[in-house]
């Protein structure tokens, strides 16, 4: 019975006996650390121990974690607006009107909803920015590492996170989301031969309806989140399986000893029993006690300041930030200009700069910069780790010196795709002109 009785703060427990409720999120000892996570459901997909600079704010600013947060956030937020909408033309517009004004409260989980699923594109493009700058795509010394693969699949799971903020665009079904579906499907039938079947193919016909809508309700509610969860669930599995961060094979690939205490103990032979001392190990990998931590709770408590974090800073601003709600959704009333959803402005911009005549030819912008360009971009990252011959000191570097004429490249991109969404969102007036920011548009009536 006294086994069973709680014991001090800071007492290890007897073995394989641990009276705290909540002793596996507050180990006593580092016996209880790994007891821990194999123990418990929440937290048995993390490691028993981690490197110690890899959770360094600095060197990840924990871009996954917030992804990963912003993901359950979206999830969290979307039920009650799963039962709460009705994917009809006729009612899907009132119901989400009577969501922001009726429900209560509904105006701020609709505003959850909407500003984390644009912060997590946001965020998940940063995240993919951050693995590149750092050389994380690569390799260490570690057995069995595919770290290439992870970062394919990072490029999948950003494909993923676009397709499902822009299927849940449409779902408002007012002017905003009509028309901004409307630009994002035309790029696809730009495409030659295949065109105008891909864009029948993504709206379910030729005109955006109620196929289109009910086409993009599953996508978003069903089919892309339970892909981007299989996904992410593998994710996390091959991070465990290269050994986690990059960073973490920085030790061992500098090659520096870490020599461990000498204890007494006894070496049992076939003569007997010899008492002394064990011989000095030193130990050239990351599991030196010095390089280590336990992952609870140091992981563990820092996990979720991050994910608490996330959830407030959203909630925060859905506080102070409504969810915008125009016109009903009418096909011949088409507003002037028409812009794509922001995360497809930088494309939209490429069109147009990209179609022009010359002589009696024009350039066919849509299909160069709506379709060339980006598929040219999106399969160059996604071979990337193949091509990069750097070495494998420079993978979970910031700017290592052998990283750096690619890294300048990815940034100039980089630059590029943000200068031109700026451009897209706060610089295109009436028929796409270019107007500074300052500068009033002029009064253009509505085009029928």
């Amino acid at each position: 019975m006294n086994l069973l009785l709680k014991r001090k703060p800071g007492t290890p427990s007897a073995p394989g006996v641990h009276p705290e409720p909540f002793w596996s999120y507050r180990p006593a000892s580092d016996r209880e650390a790994g007891d821990a996570v194999v123990s418990n459901l929440l937290l048995h997909w993390f490691p028993s121990k981690v490197y110690t600079p890899s959770l360094d704010w600095t060197y990840s600013f924990w871009l996954g974690t917030a992804s990963a947060a912003l993901f359950l956030l979206l999830i969290l937020s979307g039920l009650p607006l799963l039962f709460l909408y009705v994917p009809s033309v006729e009612r899907a517009y009132q119901s989400v009107k009577d969501i922001e004004y009726v429900v209560t409260f509904g105006w701020w989980i609709r505003a959850v909803h909407r500003i984390a699923a644009h912060l997590m594109v946001a965020v998940v493009a940063l995240h993919l920015v951050r693995v590149f700058l750092t050389g994380a795509y690569k390799n260490g010394t570690g057995r069995g590492q595919r770290r290439e693969w992870n970062w394919v699949l990072g490029v999948v799971m950003l494909v993923f996170t676009l397709f499902l903020s822009f299927t849940g665009y449409l779902l408002p079904w007012d002017q905003l989301a009509f028309w901004a579906v409307t630009v994002g499907t035309n790029i696809a039938s730009s495409i030659p031969w295949i065109g105008p079947t891909t864009r029948e193919l993504m709206i379910g016909g030729r005109t955006i309806e109620q196929a289109t809508l009910i086409r993009f309700y599953v996508l978003h509610c069903i089919v892309l989140p339970g892909g981007l969860g299989a996904l992410f669930a593998y994710h996390m599995w091959r991070i465990r399986k290269d050994g986690g961060l990059a960073k973490a094979d920085r030790e061992a690939l500098l090659d520096v000893p870490h020599q461990t205490e000498v204890v007494p103990t006894k070496t049992y032979t076939l003569l007997g029993v010899a008492r002394g001392t064990a011989p000095t190990i030193t130990a050239r990998s990351v599991e030196a006690p010095d390089l280590t931590v336990n992952a609870v709770p140091d992981l563990t408590r820092r996990t979720a300041i991050v994910v608490l974090a996330t959830f407030a800073l959203v909630s925060i601003l859905a506080s102070g930030i409504p969810s915008p709600l125009e016109e009903p959704a009418n096909p011949l009333i088409t507003p002037n200009p028409a812009k794509a959803p922001w995360y497809f402005l930088w494309l939209q911009e490429i069109v147009t700069v990209t179609t022009f005549r010359i002589g009696s030819f024009t350039v066919n912008g849509a299909f160069f910069g709506g379709v060339i360009l980006p598929g040219l971009i999106v399969t160059l990252m996604t071979i990337w780790p193949w091509l990069d011959r750097s070495p494998a000191a420079a993978a979970g570097v910031w700017f290592p010196q052998s990283r750096r004429t690619q890294n300048y490249v990815f940034l100039a991109i980089a630059l590029v795709i943000v200068v031109f969404t700026i451009i897209g969102m706060v610089m295109r007036g009436p028929y796409w002109n270019f107007y500074w920011p300052w500068e009033a548009w002029p009064e253009i009536p509505a085009r029928i």
